[in-house]
């Protein structure tokens, strides 16, 4: 089975924590010249230090995927320095509540616009000089497969995700260039534990308690570990997945099994 990715170009939104991170790791040492992008220089630049005192090679360059015109401009500074994109990970997302029916804080437009626009602006200019037999992963979420009460925002994005991978997939099949999708479900990162501090909050419980809880509906009953994730993108990155697009995979210790 091949998996190496030596001499392909590689970028990831959101390179800069938890499962971009990860993402990002994974693909250096699978041999490819990997670009992490984010709105956050810092992390970013921690992340490719860390990944060059390892032997990857890695660049980190700051953008909003919500601004067209700024990702359209970085894609097209970045094919000019050294060439077209092999892969592209569209990670980049924002999390958290956004009821529909309360009168609370409405984050509607910043989740949407990071989650699906962002995917969108990304998958768009890649594909401007990507090579025939490229790659196209998108993160979504087992969110988008079933629906949570006060998450409209996020279930509705990482549907769309969903929907949005199966159709580019059929529009690129000529080019020989596969889109695929990975739905996690809890993964060991910042963003979960915030949402997991948020369940305690609204069920009046400890953290360990609000995990318990939220980890109940997993049968494996453990959580996805980043690298989990990472390797299941370098597979899809990989010749030997020549065969899947359109396809949403779960990752999430059989929480959802459609």
């Amino acid at each position: 089975m091949e998996l190496t990715l030596k001499g392909q170009r590689a970028l990831v939104t959101g390179g800069g924590t938890g499962i971009g991170r990860a993402i990002a790791g994974t693909l250096a040492q699978a041999g490819a010249n990997v670009v992490i992008v984010g709105r956050r220089e810092p992390p970013l630049e921690e992340v490719a230090t860390a990944i060059a005192a390892e032997g990857g090679q890695c660049a980190a360059r700051p953008v909003d995927v919500r601004d067209a015109g700024a990702v359209n401009a970085l894609f097209e500074e970045l094919v000019r320095e050294a060439g077209a994109f092999h892969v592209l990970v569209n990670n980049a997302g924002a999390g958290g509540p956004n009821a529909c029916s309360d009168d609370g804080p409405d984050r509607w437009d910043e989740i949407v616009r990071t989650n699906l626009d962002g995917t969108f602006f990304c998958s768009r200019a890649a594909l401007k000089d990507m090579p025939n037999g490229g790659r196209i992963i998108n993160i979504s979420s087992v969110l988008g497969r079933f629906g949570v009460p006060g998450y409209t925002a996020y279930c509705a994005s990482k549907t769309g995700v969903i929907g949005f991978t199966r159709a580019l997939a059929l529009e690129v099949a000529p080019r020989k260039i596969n889109v695929n999708a990975i739905c996690p479900g809890w993964v060991e990162t910042e963003m979960a534990r915030e949402g997991m501090e948020l369940l305690s909050q609204v069920q009046g419980t400890s953290y360990e308690e609000a995990r318990k809880m939220a980890l109940s509906i997993v049968p494996i009953q453990r959580i996805v570990e980043p690298a989990e994730v990472a390797d299941l993108v370098h597979f899809m990155a990989s010749p030997a997945a020549g065969a899947m697009t359109g396809q949403a995979v779960a990752l999430c210790g059989g929480a959802t099994m459609v």
